[in-house]
């Protein structure tokens, strides 16, 4: 279940705050960029904690432009202790239910890139960025594909 965390970010040493750091790998200047992103005057970017029987299970961070059918990921995380047991994917999946985009997209680096390409998303590669890291554009076309997610 999808729960609204945009509150979360008001308050120090939250879940919210833990799970967004851990997005962000710890960088404290793309935490507070993060933080500002899901601010309350940004209406469309939104930020949802994820529970199954009441724990905390991650985070998934997006925008959505609904003249378009598009939701573009930007932050998305589960704890350490948890991953590989599809949380991740689940995640996706309850934004794509509550949403109902046309698109999914995310902008991510050679490790992410491998779980979009595992569940579903057409991986192409952006290039080298500034730091010397690959990009990769991951993209779900939700209308053609909802059968196979």
């Amino acid at each position: 279940m999808l729960i609204d965390a945009k509150q979360g970010l008001q308050l120090e040493g939250s879940e919210v705050n833990e799970l967004l750091a851990l997005a962000v790998h710890e960088d404290e200047e793309a935490l507070a960029a993060a933080k500002e992103l899901y601010g309350p005057e940004q209406a469309q970017y939104l930020l949802h904690l994820y529970q199954e029987e009441g724990e905390t299970i991650g985070l998934i961070g997006f925008q959505m432009d609904m003249s378009a059918g598009t939701m573009t990921i930007h932050h998305i995380c589960v704890y350490p202790e948890l991953r590989n047991q599809g949380f991740g994917r689940g995640l996706i999946l309850e934004a794509l239910m509550e949403q109902s985009p046309d698109t999914i997209s995310a902008e991510v680096d050679e490790e992410a890139a491998d779980f979009y390409r595992n569940i579903g998303f057409t991986v192409t590669s952006k290039g080298v960025d500034q730091a010397g890291g690959e990009r990769f554009l991951c993209v779900y076309h939700a209308v053609e594909s909802e059968d196979e997610f």
